[in-house]
């Protein structure tokens, strides 16, 4: 992501676009892990809520390194929300109602700022071409900058935690499909397998120029954005 920041060619955008980065960033990796332990509080435990997770301040969420990769490749993730799956009625129901707490955050965050860079890419192309101030058509341009890019990272974010093996939320989800010690059996090689994982999309992200992630988050946002876009400017254009 920073990468493709850099190669624009145009340092002024390139400081905004990395501005308006940051803040997104932080954005969707709190609310992620806050949905987490709320859901966990809901299904009967409060240790998230004892050490104060749940909270959208970034600082109680922040990873360093997550929040490095995040930024400079356009993946990462957050200090992990503790759980303590004990305090469940239902163990395998309580850790998947949980796990799946943060990438459905993640995908209303990214469908709400889909619809926003809808109505604001509608507002910027209205003020452009009726000749508006150009302070005017500048705001319009990076309102819709910002919620491009806050759907493209939220729901990047949501389609990499899905991955059904360790240590990501669709792992723990598969839990209430799989037999406990087939389960578990996967569990052994998280660390291998995130290492794997990692190793390939940085393969398929430089080598290929293709991130999968990246293709499922824009064809959502475009889904999404172009026809409230369309209706807006029809809207606009009717001087409403």
């Amino acid at each position: 992501m920073l990468l493709s920041l850099l190669s624009s060619g145009d340092p002024k955008s390139t400081v905004i676009s990395l501005l308006i980065s940051l803040p997104v960033i932080l954005f969707a990796l709190s609310i992620h892990e806050v949905a987490h332990g709320f859901a966990a509080y809901k299904c009967g435990d409060r240790t998230a809520y004892n050490l104060g997770r749940l909270t959208l301040n970034p600082l109680k969420h922040l990873d360093p390194m997550g929040f490095l990769c995040m930024l400079v490749f356009g993946f990462g993730w957050a200090k992990p929300v503790p759980v303590n799956t004990r305090n469940f009625k239902n163990h395998k129901k309580g850790m998947a109602i949980t796990a799946a707490a943060g990438p459905a955050a993640n995908l209303v965050a990214g469908t709400l700022s889909a619809a926003l860079y809808g109505i604001c890419l509608a507002w910027y192309s209205y003020a452009y071409f009726t000749a508006k101030s150009e302070f005017v058509v500048m705001l319009a341009f990076w309102c819709a900058q910002l919620f491009s890019m806050s759907a493209l990272l939220n729901f990047v974010y949501m389609v990499f935690n899905l991955i059904p093996i360790p240590p990501f939320d669709g792992s723990r989800i598969a839990l209430v499909f799989l037999p406990e010690r087939t389960y578990f059996g996967i569990m052994k090689y998280e660390r291998q397998i995130m290492m794997g994982l990692l190793v390939t999309l940085l393969v398929l992200s430089y080598a290929f120029d293709f991130s999968p992630f990246g293709f499922v988050a824009e064809k959502l946002t475009d889904l999404i954005s172009r026809p409230i876009a369309e209706l807006f400017l029809r809207l606009f254009a009717k001087g409403l």
